[in-house]
């Protein structure tokens, strides 16, 4: 079992920046691909930025030059720093791991006003 915990969402302004964190308490084994998703209103959750195994990055198109991933590897602990952020990143951003199977952390919200 893998359990996500994120934090880091808040309200802010167009231009402003937020960096999302995500922890795996009480995990002890090492998990190869985590990354966040984000689901808007009204939308579908899409990928926001991910490692795969061997530390590949894939980013969507969207947020390429303004947000970047990073993580603790040996600690399961994943982030996000968004700069530059826009209405439009609006949504809930989830953490995700895949250890076997998928897992999704409760999601925390970024809200950006214009």
């Amino acid at each position: 079992q893998v359990h996500l915990v994120e934090s880091g969402g808040g309200l802010v302004q167009t231009g402003e920046s937020l960096r999302l964190s995500c922890v795996t308490p009480g995990t002890t084994f090492v998990i190869d691909s985590m990354g966040w998703y984000r689901q808007a209103p009204g939308k579908q959750r899409e990928l926001v930025a991910r490692f795969r195994r061997g530390n590949t990055i894939d980013y969507a198109d969207d947020v390429k030059g303004r947000f970047t991933i990073s993580r603790n590897k040996s600690r399961n602990q994943v982030y996000l720093q968004m700069n530059s952020l826009k209405p439009d990143d609006t949504a809930v951003y989830y953490c995700y791991a895949f250890y076997f199977k998928d897992y999704w952390g409760q999601g925390t919200q970024v809200t950006v006003s214009s």
